[in-house]
């Protein structure tokens, strides 16, 4: 990796362990508010998402795959882990997680990770996009202290709502300044050369916010946090005779698919935001594996790469591996030994971070450049955005891929009709002869020329040309051409037997 520079006389190492210092430091206090929101809502105890946090920069941190890359609890498994929990309890939940890792170990090592890398661009722009949507929306009600409903639209569709509540409430705007003001201050600061040098703009926001709040003993809501270890639920034996269980399995291969998917999308996405060294998919999966099998066994909060903390990696400047290790570091320290120093940190001003983040996250310089150069690559991001803000991110990056694959395909789909013997005599055949490839999508067009054939004339049709046709076409094509074939030659019927009539 490269040095991130540094003071005249510095080593490159030097810089770049100063680089992921801070990095690092940036992700911790971008992290904690996630941990701690996914596990809420996902119904079990603040703690077990800090946990999973931990292990995601103790435990896959040192392992191979992606170098800057962050992993924490999983905002895509929250509904289903809520349900896991409701159904079958928390102490269940160490089992779940224990086995999907496991199963992510597995399909790592037989090679499944590398299909991920024929991901399209447009495919993921629309995941960055649908994810820093959804994330505003949400971080709009912890600026002003107020609970976020569970699903993106429902989120953005109480906007009108949130401004009324705020508006009424003196406590609810103070916490909204103390957001706007943290906001103002990650947009302003990288304009003084000297102070980023010195403070990375989030450290710097949320260093004022917080600095302003505890002077001023400011009425806003502050983070939460209890001991570690009276968390800690590792699974019994009594929980693994529940695998027996249909629901349980399909529940284990959901987190297993969703995990591994959400991971590798966001590996992807990750590596299009730096030019240092390219994922390993596979070993990528099997470190996500490795910790999930470790979140598992302390029956924490299931375990993928977070776009948000990955981009707030690269952003911040980090250089190696490094800066998520240290991360993981900072949320032991600060949860085991002071948790008392993350309860003067104002929620709100983890909400300005996270919504500046999430407005990183969209593309709003390329979108426009896009549609007029590639609008279907548009229209893919687009759709893909709108559906991880409908449902959730899996279900809207999976129509996204279906969305792209059609589009390939339409467009390698090109298809010409060559036709020859228009011009001669009626009792001569038309020659049609189509080359290229003839698939479902460019039916249509095929059928419409071949309706603009005489009527009158029989048609002899060669797909001999065609590098690919698919059953669809093929069938279509050879029932037009029987039933175009047997019209001319019943109206050849017909005009003979009259003309017989007509001479007896």
């Amino acid at each position: 990796m490269r040095g991130a520079g540094g003071a005249a006389g510095s080593s490159p190492g030097a810089g770049t362990f100063r680089a992921d210092f801070t990095a690092s430091l940036v992700v911790f206090l971008v992290a904690v508010p996630l941990c701690v929101g996914v596990a809420v809502a996902s119904g079990v105890p603040a703690e077990l998402g800090l946990i999973t946090g931990i292990v995601g920069g103790l435990v896959t941190g040192f392992l191979p795959g992606s170098s800057l890359q962050v992993s924490g609890p999983a905002a895509g498994l929250t509904v289903l882990v809520y349900e896991a929990v409701q159904e079958y309890g928390v102490a269940a939940l160490g089992v779940l997680v224990l086995i999907s890792g496991l199963l992510q170990l597995a399909m790592g090592a037989l090679g499944f990770g590398r299909w991920f890398r024929a991901i399209s661009l447009a495919v993921v722009q629309g995941m960055l996009a649908g994810i820093g949507l959804v994330l505003i929306a949400g971080q709009l009600y912890a600026l002003g202290d107020m609970k976020a409903p569970s699903s993106g639209l429902d989120k953005i569709f109480g906007i009108p709502g949130l401004i009324s509540d705020v508006a009424g409430s003196s406590d609810s705007l103070t916490a909204v300044a103390i957001g706007v003001g943290t906001i103002l201050v990650l947009v302003f600061w990288p304009r003084f050369k000297q102070g980023v040098k010195i403070l990375p703009a989030p450290l710097a926001a949320v260093a004022l916010a917080t600095i302003a709040t505890v002077s001023l003993d400011l009425p806003v809501a502050r983070v939460e946090v209890k001991g570690l270890l009276e968390a800690i639920q590792p699974p019994g034996i009594g929980e693994f005779t529940q695998l027996a269980e249909v629901g349980m399995i399909g529940t284990v291969l959901a987190f297993t698919l969703i995990a591994s998917a959400e991971s590798l999308f966001s590996a992807a996405a990750v590596d299009r935001l730096h030019d240092g060294p390219r994922t390993e998919y596979d070993k990528e999966l099997m470190a996500q594996g490795a910790g999930n099998a470790v979140c598992g066994v302390l029956g924490a909060l299931p375990m993928t790469a977070v776009i948000v903390r990955s981009s707030a990696n690269v952003f911040a400047g980090a250089k190696t591996k490094l800066s998520r290790i240290l991360h993981g570091v900072w949320l032991l320290v600060f949860a085991v030994l002071f948790p008392s120093a993350l309860g003067i940190i104002p929620i709100a001003t983890l909400a300005g971070v996270l919504v500046h983040a999430g407005w990183k996250l969209i593309p709003t310089k390329d979108l426009l450049p896009l549609w007029r150069e590639r609008r279907g690559e548009a229209i893919i991001l687009i759709v893909t955005a709108g559906a991880i803000v409908t449902t959730d991110m899996f279900e809207g990056v999976i129509i996204g891929l279906l969305l792209s694959v059609i589009k390939t395909a339409w467009e390698t789909s090109h298809v010409h009709i060559d036709v020859k013997g228009r011009d001669a005599a009626d009792d001569q055949p038309i020659k049609v002869r189509v080359l290229g490839n003839a698939t479902f999508l460019r039916l249509p067009k095929l059928l419409d020329e071949l309706e603009g054939l005489p009527r009158e004339r029989t048609v002899e049709l060669d797909l001999r040309g065609l590098r690919h046709v698919d059953h669809a076409c093929e069938m279509a094509l050879a029932t037009w051409t029987e039933r175009h074939n047997a019209v001319v030659h019943h109206a050849e019927t017909s005009e003979a037997e009259a003309d017989a009539k007509v001479l007896a």
